[in-house]
Formats: structure tokens, C-alpha cells, sequence
């Protein structure tokens, strides 16, 4: 059974930096792409990065530059580095895990990211 449990959301101010992890079972974890999404109530769900098991990565707009994902396969783990926070960043942030075809498959559960000015 896949799990994937994200960890290190919190409070801060603007300008400030989170680190978050997730960490995978039950998954081949560096067989696959791995990514980051964010969703503020009463919105979608927002793709925001994405680590393929190439090694290439991908940001949308809003967070390059100042969010870095990364991944330690021997750790089964994703980070997403933030810094220099927004209060527009505020949101839960979930960690997805793609399948054999390369579609999000997996999710967390979310941690929660809350960024005041």
C-alpha cells in the first residue's frame, strides 16, 4: 500500500523559509515522478513542481526562484525548499506520486503552509 505523509508546514512571516518533506512507503519511490501541489479552500488544486526520475525539475512561474524540489531516493523522501514566502502561498500543500504512465497517482494527506505579511 502506498503511503505518502508530508511533514514540516507551519506559521511564518513574509520573507521567511519552510522546508517540507514527504516521505513514501510501500512505493518504488525513484521508479517514478514525484511532485507538489498546493489548494486553497474553494480553489483547485495547483500543480506547482515537479522532480522526474531524470532529474530534470519543473516550477510553475509563481514559485521560481524561490522554491527548489528535490528528492533523496536513498531516503524515499521529497523536500520542497521555500523562501522568500509570499501571503499568497498560503495553502495546504500535497506531495503526489505519478504511476508507470507518468499520471499523479498518489497523494498525502497535506500539511498546511500559512504565511502572514
Amino acid at each position: 500500500q502506498v503511503q505518502l505523509v508530508e511533514s514540516g508546514g507551519g506559521s511564518v512571516q513574509a520573507g521567511g523559509s519552510l522546508r517540507l518533506s514527504c516521505a513514501a512507503s510501500g512505493y518504488t519511490y525513484s521508479s517514478y515522478c514525484m511532485g507538489w501541489f498546493r489548494q486553497v479552500p474553494g480553489k483547485e488544486r495547483d500543480w506547482i513542481s515537479t522532480s522526474t526520475t531524470a532529474g530534470t525539475t519543473r516550477y510553475v512561474d509563481s514559485v521560481k526562484g524561490r522554491f527548489t524540489i528535490s528528492r533523496d531516493n536513498a531516503k524515499n523522501t521529497l523536500y520542497l525548499q521555500m523562501s522568500s514566502l509570499k501571503p499568497e502561498d498560503t495553502a495546504m500543500y500535497y506531495c503526489a506520486g505519478c504511476d508507470a504512465s507518468g499520471v499523479y497517482r498518489y497523494w498525502g494527506q497535506g500539511t498546511q503552509v500559512t504565511v502572514s505579511s
